[in-house]
């Protein structure tokens, strides 16, 4: 039996305790975790989130695409974000999730070792990300400045889209 959480249905944080105008100075984020770091995306982006399940390979596929699941019926390409960001490989584990968005018109899912929270976070506490990252600023829309702890905020159309060659 396949495990489904819609976001906003687990556990939740809220940084900020007034509701009086929350749509305009907060965003509603879904975190997850790939290695040590912690990311998050609007809420709005995903449809939901799955047990990780057993991908079938797609030969000639980008490096990073880990294949292809079938949810429900339908045919969705499964990214490994470990891949994308060029992280170590990690044996499947019980925690890890399919996180199910909608990417330019297509579902997608990306494979995440949690998702530990939905939370708002008002819009004061999130950064630019820092010059000094600029070859993957491309996909880092901003940095949520939590007590204790940051939070990487994606650009998941950007994320997906195929790497720019390397500057020669």
């Amino acid at each position: 039996m396949e495990e489904t959480t819609k976001p906003g249905a687990g556990r939740s944080s809220h940084i900020s305790n007034d509701r009086s105008s929350l749509d305009d100075e907060s965003k509603q984020l879904v975190s997850f975790r790939v290695g040590d770091e912690e990311f998050a995306l609007e809420i709005q982006r995903v449809q939901e989130i799955i047990r990780n399940q057993r991908v079938t390979r797609v030969p000639n596929s980008p490096r990073f695409v880990e294949g292809v699941i079938n949810l429900r019926g339908k045919v969705i390409p499964v990214i490994a974000l470990r891949k994308r960001f060029g992280m170590e490989h990690k044996p499947q584990e019980g925690g890890m999730r399919i996180v199910v968005l909608e990417v330019r018109d297509m579902v997608v899912g990306i494979i995440v070792d949690s998702v530990p929270e939905v939370l708002r976070v008002p819009v004061k506490l999130i950064a630019e990300p820092p010059r000094m990252i600029e070859s993957h600023r491309d996909y880092v829309t901003g940095l949520a400045k939590l007590p204790g702890r940051l939070l990487i905020l994606l650009d998941v159309d950007r994320v997906l889209m195929p790497a720019k060659p390397a500057p020669k």
